[in-house]
């Protein structure tokens, strides 16, 4: 099944190869089935090539903090923020923040909410 929806994900990527939603689900679907190479693989050339794709952040820092990579999701959140305050997205920004926070022990502070 799995294999199916990547040859589809890979039709679609062939008609549309900017489109940074495939290479984003791609990148998914590989994280689905426990393909960390692939999923790393995808999940860099979004950011390279479409970084202003805030989706990806949130998913490609979750990947590394599975990986034990915890530098390297906190690089990613880092940059996932950066980029969610200059889209003004912030929905995105607070999830970012959150996950940011947590991994580096950062308690949210009661006051504020």
């Amino acid at each position: 099944m799995s294999n199916e929806r990547l040859e589809k994900l890979f039709s679609f990527q062939e008609a549309n190869p900017n489109d940074p939603f495939v290479i984003y689900a791609i990148a998914s679907e590989y994280v689905k089935q426990n393909d960390t190479k692939q999923a790393l693989r995808y999940f860099r050339k979004l950011v390279n090539n479409h970084p202003g794709y805030v989706g990806t952040y949130y998913h490609f820092g979750k990947l590394y903090e599975s990986l034990q990579q915890k530098e390297k999701a906190i690089e990613i959140y880092q940059k996932g923020m950066a980029v969610a305050k200059q889209a003004n997205n912030l929905h995105a920004l607070a999830e970012l923040q959150s996950v940011h926070d947590s991994l580096l022990g950062i308690e949210p502070d009661d006051e504020d909410w």
